[in-house]
């Protein structure tokens, strides 16, 4: 009898093994039942909205300098008239998934139609080389996209508006002084480009000047031989890396898993063209900021980027009479890419700001 019973454990281990070797997953996978055909067709054509059928999402393409930019075009339902409209830029070499979805998402449940795209040379938009950090490009993708916006019927055209979050800030600045189609911006946890930040993210004087040489030096090769370097955005042990601080290394780093499961994490890449350098480092917001007019508010806080200190400074030199500060305590930088409560914060004074401006 006990011969017996082994004989059969070591057939249902056999068993057990075949499936394992076909895979865990789609065994498991395969004790799901399968929706009917009318239920699958029924759910392809269901429009993608929020769990409160607040908002719908729309992919969408539209031009910018003759590149092709992809966005999430987030539309509030149920509009009894067009509603006000706002584009969203991120931190530097960000693509629409990261912290531009958080912000519009939000948005488009209180009524504002909002865009998440990826820049040009970035994500799922064109332009070469890729992986490029163009200040002058970021401000014409802005453009392009208050464009975009003031084509759709949804929109209400004399209420469009601008939302920078961290190194996003400095371009939307600068795209609201040069475009008066703009009639309020909002700035949220703003990396600000100034000399001074600038050299406290390199390791002082020395070491911009040096990045912004070696910069240089790839913007030569490029336009001679049109060969790209590159650099990684974040690394602990590369001291060439865009950002080098572990904290920033720690959050990015995630964004850069592939494979099925993480698509929708979108097409955030380790890298960035080493001659974007010479243009980032060179640039001074706080020069910009004394010819914005625009109403703005600015919303930080002690442990966000540039700290507690200069983001204040920069507010007293905007030109702008209407303008209004919002500090969020003691939160760090990452708090306003992801945390809900901290988001929610920001998008409540943000909304509230523009609906003030009609």
């Amino acid at each position: 009898m006990f011969a017996v019973q082994v004989n059969r454990s070591n057939a249902s281990r056999r068993k057990l093994i075949k499936a394992g070797a076909a895979g865990v997953s789609g065994f498991l996978l395969s004790l799901i039942p399968r929706a009917s055909s009318a239920q699958q067709e029924n759910m392809q054509n269901t429009d993608i909205q929020s769990a409160r059928g607040s908002y719908k999402m729309e992919r969408v393409t539209f031009n910018s300098n003759g590149v092709e930019l992809v966005g999430n075009l987030y539309i509030p339902t149920n509009l009894a008239k067009p509603a006000p409209a706002v584009p969203i830029l991120g931190p530097v070499a960000f693509v629409k998934e990261q912290s531009p979805i958080q912000y519009a998402t939000r948005m488009a449940s209180s009524g504002f139609v909002t865009l998440a795209f990826d820049p040009s040379f970035h994500g799922e938009s064109g332009g070469e080389p890729r992986h490029y950090e163009s200040p002058q490009a970021k401000v014409s993708d802005l453009k392009s996209a208050v464009s975009y916006l003031l084509s759709r019927p949804e929109v209400d055209k004399n209420r469009v508006y601008l939302l920078g979050v961290c190194q996003g800030v400095n371009w939307t600045i600068q795209a609201a002084v040069e475009d008066t189609r703009i009639k309020a911006l909002a700035l949220v946890a703003g990396h600000y480009l100034t000399r001074e930040t600038i050299d406290e993210y390199s390791g002082g004087e020395e070491k911009t000047r040096e990045r912004i040489e070696r910069a240089s030096q790839a913007r030569t090769k490029y336009e001679k031989t049109g060969e790209v370097d590159y650099i990684p955005i974040v690394s602990l042990n590369d001291p060439n890396a865009l950002l080098l601080p572990k904290p920033i290394y720690q959050w990015y780093i995630r964004w850069a898993e592939r494979g099925p499961v993480w698509d929708f994490l979108g097409k955030w890449e380790n890298r960035v063209a080493a001659m974007s350098e010479a243009e980032l480092w060179t640039y001074r917001v706080d020069e910009t900021v004394k010819k914005l007019n625009l109403p703005l508010l600015m919303v930080h806080a002690d442990r966000a980027a540039s700290g507690s200190v200069l983001p204040k400074k920069l507010f007293e030199l905007i030109a702008a009479t209407d303008k209004h500060l919002v500090w969020l305590g003691d939160r760090v930088q990452f708090q306003f890419y992801e945390e809900p409560e901290t988001i929610d914060l920001a998008v409540g004074n943000v909304c509230e700001w523009f609906n003030r401006h009609v």
